[in-house]
């Protein structure tokens, strides 16, 4: 039976910080291995999102509805749920205190606070979100926004950026453009749209084996690139957005240039949460400061990261849970029994990146390049890849990730290396 904050225990073998993926998986994993009423896990939210369904739902090509749950159905049998949220971390003591005072302490902890949406840092964002043409697909209040923005545009500049930040899914922006480009086909105004996608960076994609092809789309497409662009500020009583020039370093250049818009798409800033910035945890960038291998932490060897809050260099995506989930399974595993954590986390990342309303160019990689699953060649644009990204990966994400039971697809990788070599 689950059990919520109104009877808890207030101390637990393993606290999981995080109800997200990360956490759940967690959460799953080690529910199974220790006896009941050893798990706890601290997540104040009462509805859980599949956040890689927001694509699709700002596309028209799934409902909101679809990509949720109720956060009580999904915490593991035997684990207690503690609908709260942490307030400060006291790693010294082994203790967190949560939002009403209240203090929970831990023998071990895997953090999994993902990461914050911050349209406060780009000014007029938030308010701009509430008018005519602003729209993002990263948020759930806002996902839905998109596609009627899409379906009444009439013409002019439809704008989609990309932030001067770490970002959950760094291919959502682009998805987005994508997605709207072909709906904007599809009702035939398209040649009334200037599609503008302005980015941080300084190229459309940051894995070479991905870059060509998306950049024979964004071609097809008509897309104006812009790079070297980060948002700084949404006029929504003009429809002007302001941009800052960026140097080879990313470092604003002093230099602006605004831009008139009738749809804005925002691919928000993001941090760590603020609990978790503020927490001897961090590094100087807010984020968990981990091990890269381990995932453990560098200063308290009884704590663990998962997922998006921490500062290791994969893409921060739902796919790369999967793996940061087989790797602490072993080395938690192995620190509880008092031994030294020996599997090392394969950088391992996905971004299905969709570039019309049926196509999508499976990437698959880690900072150092490719690592496809299939024996296809995934850099192009594919029908099985948008069957895989609209029906596999959700029943994959409900039924195995969640759960604790999908540690990735490096198996199937390896027997497809073997396929390739014959």
């Amino acid at each position: 039976m689950r059990t919520s904050k109104v009877v808890h225990a207030k101390h637990f073998k393993l606290l999981v910080v995080g109800g997200g993926a990360g956490g759940l998986g967690a959460a799953s994993k080690f529910a199974r291995k220790l006896p009941r009423g050893s798990v706890g896990i601290i997540e104040p939210r009462e509805d859980h999102y599949y956040q890689p369904g927001f694509t699709l739902v700002g596309g028209g090509l799934m409902t909101l509805d679809a990509n949720r749950r109720r956060q009580e159905d999904l915490i593991p049998k035997n684990a207690t749920w503690i609908r709260d949220k942490v307030e400060a971390f006291e790693p010294v003591k082994n203790l967190v205190k949560l939002r009403d005072g209240e203090e929970i302490s831990y023998d071990y902890m895997v953090i999994a606070m993902g990461i914050q949406l911050r349209f406060d840092m780009i000014k007029g964002a938030k308010e701009a979100l509430k008018t005519p043409g602003v729209c993002s697909n990263y948020s759930p209040f806002y996902v839905e926004k998109h596609y009627r923005e899409a379906m009444n545009f009439k013409g002019g500049n439809a704008v989609f950026t990309f932030p001067n930040t770490p970002i959950k899914c760094a291919g959502a922006p682009q998805k987005a453009c994508y997605i709207t480009d072909s709906i904007l086909r599809q009702r035939g105004v398209r040649d009334k749209a200037h599609m503008i996608y302005a980015t941080s960076l300084k190229r459309l994609f940051g894995i070479e084996s991905y870059l060509k092809s998306l950049e024979k789309v964004a071609k097809e497409k008509n897309i104006d690139v812009r790079t070297r662009r980060n948002l700084i500020e949404v006029d929504s009583e003009n429809k002007m957005a302001t941009f800052e020039f960026l140097d080879d370093d990313a470092k604003p250049t002093g230099k602006t240039e605004r831009v008139e818009y009738s749809l804005l798409h925002i691919g928000p800033p993001c941090s760590a949460p603020e609990a978790l910035r503020k927490s001897p945890f961090a590094d100087k960038t807010g984020f968990m400061d981990v091990d890269v291998a381990s995932l453990q932490s560098k200063k308290f060897q009884n704590v663990f990261g998962v997922g998006d809050c921490m500062n290791t260099p994969n893409a921060k995506t739902a796919a790369a849970v999967s793996s940061h989930l087989k790797t602490i399974e072993q080395n938690l595993t192995q620190v509880m029994q008092g031994e030294q954590p020996c599997m090392e986390y394969d950088g391992y990342a996905s971004c299905p990146l969709v570039v019309s309303t049926n196509r999508v160019v499976l990437a698959e990689f880690n900072s150092k390049g490719a690592m496809e699953t299939t024996p296809f060649d995934q850099s192009k644009p594919t029908y099985w890849a948008y069957l895989m990204k609209r029906y596999f990966m959700p029943a994959l994400y409900w039924n195995g990730l969640i759960k604790g039971y999908w540690n990735g697809p490096a198996t199937i990788r390896n027997c497809s290396r073997l396929v390739k070599s014959k």
